[in-house]
């Protein structure tokens, strides 16, 4: 088992002590020193280096790694593995939700996940009732929860933007009489983004994801119209505005997606950023290999140097007080999630479901449609199918072989329950080209954030 890793990231060592997640800045001496699994003794040390290094020096060095290991923070026991295990049997309660509002969409984005807003089936809005519902279910559901998330997605939500405001509007009134506090975000392509839509988004929304691919050929050779014009000049004044309108205590993204065609990615997150966005998210398109927009192996190389470029440039423009945050750079240092969101992520088909407009209840938005995982409806909650639930309950990182002996299970948690079981046919089963990516991105967030610290 992986009980330490590490690695380089510029011209700096790292180890991460994967149980406590403590982080050392170390040397190349100590770098060496340390292997994966255990402290080998001072002697075996002494035989492998002994060419390279001063005799002195392996001692010395060797010294503070041993209190390191005493003090528990190398080579430390994992202790939420039982933890995890009890966590099994207790009740859940749901704390988010996504509301497909629409199964529609204007655009027809080339790697749309969603089937161009229809997600296999036909399109359709939904209607204020089953948005009320809904408010309703959670509600009920999330027990002695007293915050809860609503993420307003679809296809493209604002098509039904008046029964928005209405589901909105009820969820304030439902929120004071049972005590709640509910946060609504939304997902939109920003098309038809206009100056009441926008003040009333301002006023109401949490967070605003805004889509948007980066550079104009970029963005317009994959972001488009139903007649197969781009959306870019549309869509960038729009989302500039919107986020005018935000101080610095509402948050938004404007978010992307890279594919094959664009694996230079960090010259769009460096176009988002000149276009004066400080809250950035680029994320790698996934889809089926014989999808001539998917990633495939042979593009990692490219790909992880397009993450050390961005490492740098974040770095450069700290230093000039003109920094950004990348969404997948962010990282606590500090205790970040709490251990069971460590363990199995985002909670999907437990803690978070998604709702359709015909008020069918799935695991997560990437499940609708897919008839196995249909877990009940809003006409009669009450007899939500709890061996679906069970099932993500228990698809943590404890459960999955894989996962088990990767240093960066407490980050990734395991993965996206979606996307292990869409390329694997199995939840417990690891996306391997998604875990090869992200434990690029959290070396170099890790590195990022102790560089940026000191």
């Amino acid at each position: 088992m992986n009980n330490i890793h590490k690695f380089i990231q510029g011209d700096d060592y790292y180890v991460i002590d994967v149980n406590s997640g403590t982080v050392h800045v170390i040397d190349e001496l100590v770098y060496d020193i340390l292997d994966d699994d255990r402290l080998k003794t001072l002697d075996q040390i002494g035989k492998c280096l002994g060419d390279k290094y001063r005799k002195e020096d392996i001692l010395e060095a060797y010294s503070e790694v041993k209190q390191l290991v005493k003090n528990g923070t190398l080579y430390s026991e994992d202790i939420y593995k039982n933890a995890a295990l009890r966590n099994d049997s207790t009740p859940s309660f749901i704390k988010a939700l996504c509301l497909n509002i629409a199964h529609d969409c204007n655009l027809r984005c080339k790697y749309c996940f969603a089937d161009e807003g229809e997600y296999k089936g036909k399109r359709k809005l939904m209607s204020a009732e089953i948005g009320k519902k809904a408010i309703d279910f959670v509600i009920e559901k999330s027990g002695p929860r007293k915050n809860i998330e609503i993420d307003l997605f679809g296809g493209e939500p604002l098509m039904a933007f008046d029964t928005i405001v209405e589901i909105v509007e009820y969820a304030k009134t439902q929120e004071k009489i049972h005590n709640k506090n509910i946060r609504f975000t939304m997902t939109t392509n920003a098309t038809l983004l206009n100056d009441k839509i926008m003040d009333y988004l301002d006023k109401n929304m949490g967070n605003i994801v805004l889509s948007i691919d980066g550079r104009k050929k970029v963005n317009d050779n994959v972001r488009v119209r139903v007649d197969g014009s781009g959306s870019f000049d549309s869509i960038l004044p729009k989302i500039k505005k919107m986020v005018e309108m935000r101080d610095k205590s509402k948050q938004y993204y404007a978010r992307g997606t890279f594919t094959r065609e664009n694996i230079d990615f960090f010259e769009d997150i460096k176009f988002l950023a000149d276009q004066g966005f400080d809250e950035i998210s680029v994320e790698p398109v996934v889809l089926p290999e014989d999808n001539p927009l998917s990633i495939r192996e042979e593009d990692l190389d490219t790909i992880f140097k397009q993450y050390d470029r961005l490492y740098e440039e974040m770095i450069h423009r700290k230093r000039d007080g003109k920094t950004f945050k990348f969404y997948h750079f962010n990282i606590d240092l500090q205790g970040g999630p709490c251990v069971y969101k460590r363990i199995s992520g985002c909670g999907a088909g437990h803690e978070y479901v998604a709702i359709t407009p015909d008020g069918d209840i799935y695991p997560c938005h990437q499940f609708v449609g897919n008839e196995n995982f249909k877990m009940g409806n809003l006409s009669n909650f009450e007899n939500l199918r709890q061996d679906i639930s069970q099932k993500f309950k228990t698809a943590h990182i404890y459960n999955k072989p894989e996962c088990t002996n990767c240093w960066a299970r407490f980050y990734c948690s395991g993965g996206c329950q979606a996307n292990n079981y869409n390329f694997n046919g199995d939840m417990n089963k690891p996306y391997s080209l998604g875990c090869k990516m992200q434990k690029k991105r959290i070396e170099c967030a890790i590195a990022l954030k102790v560089k940026t610290m000191n």
